[in-house]
């Protein structure tokens, strides 16, 4: 006798599978007049979408999000005062692209706060700039939980207000930003000009658990932070900084993991880093190459802190621990006590600087506070003119790296990694990947 199993799928998945629906609109009052269910898909029309609120909402879930989505990736276009809003659970935004206009009064796209598992991929904000650069809205916004940005296009940003941001609550949001291509930004001439800031001042204190990987930063140079860390346990990992005027800045919070990075300047001005301020931060196996920041904008920097500080101050350096990083031909290598003046001169305190490999025909260490303790241990320095003078810790000795077909450096005996930005698509699928990142002898 023959035994049969049979599967019952739970009925929210029945009915999603069933009765899914796919819907043409052509405007933001049809858009929001639907009562969307899981599995239900939106298409946005081929036609000029100018000055339209798109409000995006709904309850899908894991095995049926809600999707919308353009019938033309890549032509059909939000122009005019268009922004839109995702607020739901299991939302799907794709292939969005806002351009030739700005947004009057809202930031462009926003995850409201009760978003969660929501998804905003494949799209691009473009030269989207109010004529008056003192305007402050950011292109992306995302509050709530669990959501994710990828695949995307940003750039051309030329008037206030960061890029993209992740806002925080009392709960960690786990976001994940990966991905994106940050273009061109250029420099504001002063605060607001970040490229990603993951919190704010005010909850630096908190778990945000943000994920930030796989994102080319190419000419972002709004202002001194690309990324402006200002919250907790955030990993930001395996992303290339190309020819950008800044640097990955640890600004607030604690006990962020940063890995795998590649920081290229190619001899351009003010290239820089990683900036570590505040406490339990690991910086380790990344690259840095031909950059020529310095002081606050050297390939590492470690600064000094204020005493009693406020939420906005710079806070002291606390057990910071800078591994394995591969550092070559920059101009300053590692600045020590960065920013020291009359009122900030706390030095880091419990840091060691480990494993890391300098090749520099210049000074390799920039004492700005000769005071600060850090603990060195088997550090290689090579050409350095101040390898004699270094603290122990240091041994000169030619590392003989090999140079890959990319002109990227790696230790002799090591099969090279391939660099993401050369197998992995970075940006909108509907935009060819053109990329020019070329390394300088």
């Amino acid at each position: 006798m023959k035994k049969y199993v049979f599967t019952f799928l739970p009925l929210f998945l029945l009915y999603s599978f069933v009765s899914a629906k796919e819907y043409k609109v052509s405007s933001a009052a049809e858009l929001a007049a639907l009562h969307l269910m899981p599995g239900d898909k939106v298409i946005l029309k081929d036609i000029e979408w100018k000055d339209q609120q798109l409000l995006f909402s709904g309850k899908g879930t894991e095995k049926a999000p809600i999707i919308l989505a353009v019938e033309k990736p890549g032509k059909t276009k939000m122009t005019g005062h268009s922004a839109l809003k995702i607020s739901g659970e299991w939302l799907i935004a794709d292939g969005l692209y806002f351009t030739d206009g700005y947004s009057e009064k809202e930031d462009v796209i926003v995850f409201s706060k009760e978003s969660f598992n929501c998804r905003l991929t494949n799209s691009a904000v473009v030269n989207y700039n109010n004529p008056d650069k003192k305007i402050d809205y950011k292109w992306v916004s995302v509050y709530g939980h669990n959501n994710r940005v990828d695949h995307c296009w940003l750039e051309g940003k030329t008037h206030q207000g960061t890029t993209l941001v992740i806002w925080l609550d009392e709960q960690p949001n786990y976001d994940r930003i990966d991905h994106n291509y940050f273009g061109q930004r250029p420099e504001l001439g002063g605060n607001g000009g970040e490229t990603i800031r993951i919190g704010t001042s005010t909850w630096s204190f908190y778990d945000s658990y943000t994920l930030v990987e796989k994102n080319i930063f190419e000419h972002c140079n709004g202002e001194i932070e690309i990324i402006s860390n200002k919250s907790c346990k955030n990993t930001i990992r395996d992303n290339l900084f190309y020819e950008s005027a800044g640097t990955l800045t640890l600004r607030h919070g604690n006990d962020a993991d940063v890995y795998g990075n590649y920081f290229i300047g190619n001899g351009l001005p003010n290239t820089g880093g990683v900036r570590v301020i505040c406490e339990n931060h690991k910086v380790h196996d990344n690259y840095f190459q031909g950059l020529t920041g310095t002081g606050l904008s050297a390939a590492i920097s470690i600064m000094d802190g204020l005493p009693n500080p406020q939420l906005t101050s710079h806070w002291q350096v606390k057990n910071a621990s800078i591994y394995n990083n591969t550092i070559i031909n920059c101009k300053e290598s590692l600045s020590i006590g960065a920013g020291k003046n009359a009122e900030r001169y706390l030095k880091a305190e419990n840091s060691s600087f480990t494993g890391n490999t300098i090749i520099t025909g210049g000074q390799a260490i920039y004492w700005v506070d000769d005071s600060v303790q850090i603990k060195f241990l088997d550090n290689l320095i090579w050409k350095a003119t101040d390898a004699d003078k270094l603290p122990a810790g240091f041994r000169k000795q030619d590392p003989e790296l090999k140079k890959d077909k990319n002109n990227l450096f790696y230790a002799k005996g090591k099969i090279p990694a391939t660099p993401f930005w050369k197998n992995e698509q970075t940006g909108p699928g509907w935009r060819e990947q053109v990329l020019s990142i070329v390394v300088s002898q």
